[in-house]
């Protein structure tokens, strides 16, 4: 009875490399068809709390026959491993007499038992790279084509998300993607990144309150293929709009930021974003929640240079006062009449409303002109 209950395993013969005693790297070979057979594959998504699970990117056809074609060819060769995160029931056992060196101590070779995938059940491994690798391979005529793996044991998605985001913090990642993933990587990042991480959690607080003027507004990797009527704004801008503001001494946000302590009040940069944004919907009601196409106040472009008044209206208005919100609206009320969001042209610019796009020039042109017609029209009052 004991036998019979005994789960399923298979072994394969691996190469353990020790980097760090926690999470020893494992260097095997499958067949290719046995990948997809061990491995799952976790795109981004979120659970019905809003919670970001998986990391991986959408499936791109094009790229995944592309591999299919050159599998099928006459001599392929797929150095690249694919890179697993393995379920902590896996096992190793050292080859009898041990093969690890006394110079070194880091690495030897033995058997690495997997447990076979049982029906219904959850798989014992997790692609971390290689995803259209995998599905190629899946796709394949031959498969029984030798597959390098390379794998370490991570049952937590925490620690598989953290070591996506550097294997393919070098390549061209959808900037989406490294974006919404990084509020959820724990551990320190390289520099690059971590200037991004904050920008990236307050995106996630403006698309997820209920209290906020962008609430469900904002589209996010991980909610491709869901319905989200109200979805119109692409996060990329929103989180450069808080980048900029946050990082430059100019920027309205910027107070918010204890460089000493290395500290951050990120319920002061809240509040200050929602103060604004609400008196900029309450401002253009017209050109709210529209898709770009259909208003710029929308488009990239317009958040980023909404943006950029942001920090001179918020410069002038203490989003602490308790009248803020109306002092916000009574600023912005100054260039609402020469703004062009949804028809007509901007006289000053020479361009139709749906010619601005999303460029360096044209975003820059934009915010001096309504930065440009809130100072004068201020100058005027006084």
């Amino acid at each position: 009875m004991a036998a019979r209950n005994k789960p399923l395993e298979t072994e394969v013969r691996a190469l353990r490399i020790v980097q760090a005693e926690e999470y020893p790297l494992y260097v095997f070979m499958l067949r290719a068809h046995d990948v997809l057979r061990f491995a799952d594959i976790s795109r981004v998504s979120r659970d019905e709390a809003g919670k970001l699970i998986g990391y991986q990117r959408p499936q791109v056809r094009k790229h995944v026959q592309e591999i299919v074609d050159y599998l099928d060819s006459d001599a392929p060769i797929l150095p690249n491993p694919i890179i697993m995160a393995l379920s902590e029931q896996v096992r190793f056992r050292s080859t009898r007499g041990g093969n690890r060196h006394a110079d070194d101590g880091v690495c030897d070779t033995g058997r690495l038992i997997i447990p076979l995938p049982q029906e219904g059940k959850i798989k014992p491994a997790w692609i971390v790279d290689g995803q259209q690798r995998a599905i190629a391979l899946a796709k394949a005529r031959r498969q029984d084509f030798p597959v390098v793996v390379m794998a370490f044991v991570a049952e937590t998605v925490r620690l598989q998300r953290d070591q996506f985001v550097r294997i393919n913090n070098t390549r061209p990642l959808p900037r989406g993607l490294v974006t919404e993933l990084l509020p959820e990587v724990d551990s320190p990042l390289p520099p690059r990144l971590q200037i991004q991480k904050a920008p990236s959690s307050l995106c996630d607080v403006l698309n997820s309150d209920e209290n906020s003027p962008f609430f469900e507004m904002i589209k996010r990797p991980s909610t491709v293929g869901r319905k989200q009527p109200k979805a119109v704004i692409t996060d990329t801008g929103v989180v450069d709009m808080i980048k900029e503001s946050l990082m430059s001494s100019a920027g309205c946000l910027f107070p918010y930021r204890d460089l000493g302590r290395n500290e951050t009040d990120f319920d002061g940069i809240i509040q200050a974003l929602f103060i604004y944004w609400s008196a900029v919907r309450d401002t253009f009601p017209d050109a709210w929640g529209k898709p770009p196409e259909k208003s710029r106040l929308m488009h990239g472009a317009g958040i980023k240079a909404m943006g950029r008044l942001m920090d001179r209206v918020l410069g002038t208005v203490d989003p602490l006062r308790p009248d803020a919100p109306e002092q916000v609206r009574r600023h912005l009320a100054l260039v609402a009449p020469h703004c062009r969001w949804t028809a007509g042209s901007w006289e000053d610019l020479g361009h139709r409303w749906n010619e601005i796009e999303n460029t360096r020039r044209q975003v820059t042109e934009l915010s001096n002109h309504l930065i440009r017609v809130y100072q004068n029209a201020r100058r005027e009052l006084s």
